[in-house]
């Protein structure tokens, strides 16, 4: 089975972690597996090594000065679309909102629903939901959204989890105490978010909840660890940074980390925070749980379905707070809940369900 799996960045983003992780598993079952994204900002690989198994196909694509999003997001759909052939797979698979557009008949894994207010991007959301043949939901929670949305029912397939490499970073070997280590004489005790700062990760809210800690915990700093996005979020990171200098506060903004490195920055956090008011699976706190570390997330329905009581919950700043200081304390039985329900979440199970996904939707000739 030919098959092309289609992304919109070679950046660390949730759904192009999803991507790589899914097309080399895949290509472990016996699958022949094609990946195709824009290279962006002169981009010539992925932020990681992908498996030689699975081809690349990287599409050239400029960084435009004075481009507004809308046009850049437009754009990309023109040259993605431009470049990609059909012809040649026996499933189409697109995995975001753009490469949807760019190739019209395909199989859409939906991650999570976004909303714009720009017409021209709002039709492009739609687009991306109704004009596939075929939809994927990674969790039930946004499978119902669809369904209430749109009348449609996607299939639901749980991402995978690549529990050994973050398990690895939190063990007693050498390597792994030097590494975690190292960010603490660096970070000193930390709480830790990854995904940048941007509307969608709750990072003002947590920025409050930080700075109602400090009487109890001063010694905590307050860590940000990512930040690659197609979005521009100027605005929202100007009021973060406002908020921040009126609370005093100095957070730790690292940007994008190396892949090689994140699995030890993790395991080496006090307490993961993960305060998103919308996601559709929760992927990063799950490699939380893998590292063993505590996962204080946002109260919504969606993170309840997936991570149940593995993880504690709150749902403002000042409950945010309170758990985050709570979860400093050790929990072994939450810790080993946490840990099995990574380690049941495989890419191979994962590969398993999309090839029977994909024998019962073949790809329209």
């Amino acid at each position: 089975m030919r098959i092309a799996l289609l992304t919109y960045s070679t950046k660390p983003r949730g759904g192009v972690v999803h991507t790589l992780n899914l097309a080399e598993a895949l290509a472990r079952s016996g699958a022949d597996v094609t990946v195709w994204s824009l290279a962006r900002g002169g981009d010539e690989r992925f932020f990681r090594e992908v498996d030689p198994a699975v081809e690349q196909r990287l599409v050239h694509f400029d960084d435009v000065p004075g481009e507004t999003i809308t046009e850049r997001i437009v754009r990309s759909i023109d040259v993605l679309g431009s470049a990609f052939d059909p012809s040649a797979y026996d499933i189409v698979h697109a995995q975001d909102c753009i490469s949807a557009n760019a190739i019209g008949t395909c199989i859409r894994t939906i991650h999570h629903l976004d909303e714009f207010t720009t017409p021209i991007l709002m039709e492009c959301h739609e687009k991306a939901v109704v004009n596939p043949y075929a939809r994927i939901c990674v969790s039930r929670a946004v499978a119902g959204e669809v369904l209430d949305g749109w009348g449609l029912q996607p299939a639901v397939i749980p991402n995978g989890v690549d529990h050994q490499r973050f398990a690895s970073a939190a063990s007693d070997s050498d390597d792994a105490v030097s590494a975690r280590r190292r960010w603490r004489e660096t970070l000193g005790p930390y709480v830790l978010a990854v995904g940048g700062i941007e509307p969608r990760k709750g990072s003002i809210d947590l920025l409050e909840a930080f700075a109602r800690m400090r009487a109890e915990a001063p010694e905590l700093s307050l860590v940000f660890a990512g930040g690659e996005t197609l979005f521009d979020y100027r605005e929202y990171r100007a009021e973060f940074d406002r908020r921040r200098d009126a609370l005093g506060i100095g957070p730790v903004i690292l940007g994008p980390v190396a892949d090689d490195d994140l699995p030890s920055l993790v395991a080496a956090c006090d307490v993961f925070a993960f305060p998103s008011t919308k996601e559709g699976f929760g992927l990063a706190a799950m490699e939380a749980l893998a590292a063993g570390r505590p996962v204080v997330a946002r109260e919504l329905p969606i993170l309840r379905e997936v991570f149940g009581d593995s993880v504690t919950y709150a749902d403002d700043a000042e409950s945010l707070a309170r758990a985050l200081l709570a979860a400093r304390a050790p929990d072994e039985a939450r810790r080993v809940r946490g840990s099995a329900l990574s380690r049941s979440l495989t890419w191979d199970a994962a590969a398993r369900a999309h090839l029977d996904f994909y024998a019962r939707h073949p790809y329209p000739r």
